[in-house]
């Protein structure tokens, strides 16, 4: 009503322990390494039965964490997975994991 806004920036520190009363969005200008640490900070918006939104920006960087984000976002009743995230090539297994859907097979003969 006042056409001001408030607004609070902070780093990684206010994802836990501080409890600041409504929070309507959260912007994570660069991803959380952790899916722990990305559930803490979005955990500031949406408390107590009111609605919130997370907004988070993501880049080839952040490729460890989009199977563990894809699966927290598919989860959740209140939130939607972008088809972006959904379908990208490190979100369809865990980093490490062999996630081909075609599997070769291959004989090898030995001397």
């Amino acid at each position: 009503k006042s056409g001001e806004s408030k607004i609070l920036v902070a780093t990684d520190v206010a994802g836990r322990g501080i409890d600041i009363k409504d929070v309507a969005l959260v912007i994570n200008y660069d991803m959380a390494k952790t899916i722990e640490d990305y559930t803490h900070r979005i955990g500031r918006t949406g408390r107590a039965g009111k609605h919130g939104k997370a907004i988070t920006f993501l880049t080839q960087d952040d490729t460890a964490v989009f199977y563990d984000l894809k699966q927290v976002l598919l989860e959740s009743p209140v939130s939607s997975c972008p088809p972006e995230l959904a379908n990208h090539e490190a979100a369809q297994g865990k980093p490490g994991q062999y996630t081909s859907k075609k599997r070769q097979d291959e004989t090898l003969f030995l001397k």
